[in-house]
């Protein structure tokens, strides 16, 4: 065993370092480990998550809505969240093709189920439109519904669809496809006009 080592003036003598002892601290002395930045409150990410919930989830009302009687603009609504940087372009997309998609198919259960009410104030669409839509039913057949996002005929196309009693999976991918063509250049367009301007 080394013997241990006097230093003069010290009163002491030192010793070689024993192993497996750790520094002592006193009382009330902050450990030099873990001292990082404490972590955000989790109502901060909480705040975030319904902030961005409630704009797809506006965002899809609207875009149901604008497929159905009441007046509403989903573009103008998609192309304001894409410009505001809220949400993620893609997810935004999403939304709006699924609730005019969804729209469209109330417009088809109501040709499908209430025709005999498509005279009343509150049917989806007027019975003019209905007879401008039978005849681009009638010339381009089940293709004319990758147009149903079109102004003026293409909400009457879905109910079209109903009446003469397209099935639910074709009548949804057709529409589901062009609606999400639609939304997806309106995306593409804003973010590149966005990206020019900046």
């Amino acid at each position: 065993m080394e013997p241990p080592l006097f230093l003069p003036g010290s009163g002491w003598a030192a010793g070689p370092p024993r192993s497996g002892t750790q520094e002592k601290k006193g009382p009330g002395l902050p450990s030099r480990a873990g001292t990082g930045a404490a972590a955000p409150p989790c109502s901060a990410g909480r705040t975030v998550t319904a902030e961005l919930l409630a704009a797809y989830g506006g965002l899809f009302v609207a875009a149901f809505l604008a497929a159905t009687l009441i007046p509403a603009s989903s573009e103008a609504v998609l192309v304001g969240l894409l410009l505001a940087g809220t949400g993620s372009p893609w997810w935004l997309t999403l939304a709006a093709t699924l609730g005019n998609t969804l729209g469209g198919l109330f417009n088809w259960g109501c040709g499908r189920f209430l025709a005999h009410y498509r005279d009343a104030k509150w049917f989806p669409v007027p019975e003019r439109k209905i007879a401008r839509a039978s005849r681009w039913f009638e010339r381009f057949g089940l293709p004319s519904l990758l147009f149903a996002w079109v102004p003026v005929v293409g909400d009457a196309l879905t109910v079209i669809a109903g009446l003469l009693g397209v099935r639910v999976v074709p009548f949804l991918l057709l529409v589901g496809t062009g609606k999400g063509l639609r939304y997806g250049f309106v995306t593409l367009t804003t973010l590149g006009l966005a990206g020019a301007s900046g």
